[in-house]
């Protein structure tokens, strides 16, 4: 076995950030410092030479787990990622979820589909009369991958004092869309439903995602009590309405994606077998008002919750004019709704304060106005 693939076996703990709030429109550059070089191994493994590992270009014995490698869910390992691993030690991920209550793999369809699972974890201790706001994380991967089971930003939320569940849902190759988000909204009621007997507050939920994670959650917060998005699945007579919606360079117009990317994108969006396409059953061009169905952006109204938008201003998969358009429809519509272009940034947020500046977007949302603004 190639040398050090055994680290990428252990579970990274998340550190304690100190938060700040977020209250404008704004423009960040990225603080990740001077680029690491990548070491032979990382050479090796990236076949096309881009500067990132796909699943496909990892070794077949480490491949399972990528999810755990790709903390912010973008689809892709980068340096970064791969060092923050292989430099990690047994001490220092021990322990990391020791003071949690958590429940894994709860369906949220009775007999559905395997990927009809959720996590849930509550941070301890948890007085009984007490009723957390929820944030409910929604994963990446292109519609056709990724996994509830490696979510980043745990313990940060926990250590914030939010319950945090990460849902998976059937993927393009299981069902074409709108299953994504039938699941997602299945998930929502199913756990709304049940809030007395977790400790939730039902009216504090919040959903968070990247890439097409941030795609799903967009679609969450815009298209509350839309019929043919909502579904029969699971708990019905639930509302699936969201109350905050933190939107991780997600698409919201399918159909603009190739002429935004321009020369210098890095995939054909209109392509048969595109990420897109897949999710939608067909070309995206040939069909374009099946297409529209899927786009955040067709169902804002002013009854949406506030979002919070963050964007890489040199995306190549994702243009950053989606969350433009996002952000100026709500703005249009009158509902709250801050975007963040990050400079020098891509397709993926990976340093401490984006994470924050999501974090303390939910704590502004959902807890003690005045003990965060201190």
């Amino acid at each position: 076995m190639d040398g050090k693939i055994v680290f990428w076996l252990v579970f990274l703990p998340i550190a304690w950030l100190n938060c700040s709030s977020v209250t404008a429109q704004s423009v960040v550059p990225s603080d990740s410092g001077k680029p690491k070089k990548p070491d032979g191994r990382f050479l090796r493994w990236d076949k096309n030479k881009d500067n990132r590992l796909t699943r496909e270009e990892l070794p077949s014995a480490i491949r399972g787990n990528f999810d755990r490698v790709d903390t912010d869910q973008s689809g892709w390992i980068s340096v970064d990622e791969h060092f923050s691993f292989l430099n990690r030690t047994p001490d220092e991920s021990a322990g990391a979820l020791a003071n949690i209550k958590k429940w894994k793999n709860l369906a949220y369809v009775n007999q559905g589909h395997e990927r009809q699972r959720l996590d849930l974890y509550l941070p301890q201790p948890q007085p009984s009369s007490t009723q957390l706001p929820l944030i409910i994380w929604v994963h990446g991967g292109g519609w056709k991958n990724g996994s509830k089971d490696r979510f980043a930003h745990l313990n940060p939320l926990l250590e914030r004092g939010f319950a945090v569940a990460s849902i998976n849902y059937r993927l393009s190759h299981h069902a074409t869309f709108p299953a994504q988000i039938h699941d997602c909204k299945a998930a929502v009621r199913f756990l709304r439903k049940n809030a007395q007997r977790f400790g939730l507050d039902p009216e504090k939920f919040g959903v968070w995602g990247s890439s097409a994670g941030g795609h799903l959650v967009a679609l969450l917060g815009t298209s509350g009590e839309v019929s043919e998005l909502e579904g029969d699945l699971g708990t019905v007579g639930v509302s699936s309405r969201v109350q905050a919606v933190c939107d991780w360079f997600g698409p919201t117009d399918f159909l603009k994606m190739n002429k935004q990317a321009g020369a210098t994108g890095k995939i054909n969006h209109d392509a048969p077998k595109s990420p897109e396409s897949l999710l939608v059953g067909a070309s995206i061009q040939d069909e374009p008002e099946k297409t529209r169905k899927v786009n955040p952006i067709e169902y804002v109204s002013s009854d949406d919750p506030p979002f919070l938008i963050m964007h890489g201003d040199q995306d190549r998969l994702v243009p950053f004019q989606h969350s433009q358009m996002l952000n100026d429809a709500l703005k249009a519509a009158g509902v709250t709704t801050t975007l963040v272009l990050v400079k020098g940034a891509g397709h993926g947020l990976k340093n401490q304060r984006d994470r924050q500046q999501s974090i303390d977007f939910f704590t502004n949302q959902f807890l003690d106005q005045k003990k965060t603004n201190q």
